[in-house]
């Protein structure tokens, strides 16, 4: 074997090699996003191109998920809060992605059997239930009022999520310094 041929089956293998290695950090990193197989059609995370808000007039409801996840006919909306840890998905997530199934099912006519919350270590499947619908109905109108309101109490008393809160800085009811 000539020099020319040790060259040629060494950049071969170097190249096999490249491409193993960026194969696993795609796959890596897909499995980091919680996200299911299916086609990405949206993503709200900045390194893809500029996604519009949707948007429901009926409900006066617009929101930007994370990923809009297609799978079949299905269009899976997906929240990512990748500095969460809970062995329970807080309320107030779980109430944001249903509205995302609601602004979902207003834009396309077909409504997701469930949504994905993913946190930091793990990924929680939150049905699309009837009761989790009409939840985020009854509080659309209480919503309203506090965006008119000038004070709006604070709903919890979870140090931890003030500390990572991104009003903390203008919060009077701030739990920590």
């Amino acid at each position: 074997m000539g020099a020319a041929q040790v060259a040629l089956a060494l950049g071969l293998a170097l190249t096999f090699v490249c491409a193993l290695l960026l194969w696993w950090r795609a796959r890596l990193t897909w499995i980091q996003t919680g996200l299911p197989k299916g086609q990405v059609i949206y993503a709200d995370t900045g390194r893809w191109k500029p996604c519009q808000p949707l948007y429901a007039p009926r409900f006066g409801l617009s929101g930007k998920p994370d990923y809009l996840v297609q799978m079949g006919r299905q269009i899976i909306p997906v929240e990512v809060k990748p500095g969460r840890r809970a062995p329970e998905p807080y309320d107030a997530d779980v109430m944001q992605l249903a509205a995302y199934c609601l602004l979902v099912e207003e834009t396309t006519g077909i409504r997701p059997g469930y949504g994905l919350l993913r946190y930091r270590d793990q990924t929680f499947r939150i049905p699309f239930s009837p009761a989790l619908r009409q939840a985020v109905l009854d509080a659309l109108p209480q919503m309203r009022r506090d965006l008119r309101r000038s004070h709006v109490p604070r709903s919890h008393d979870d140090p931890l999520r003030c500390r990572f809160c991104g009003h903390r800085e203008d919060c009077e009811q701030s739990l920590v310094d």
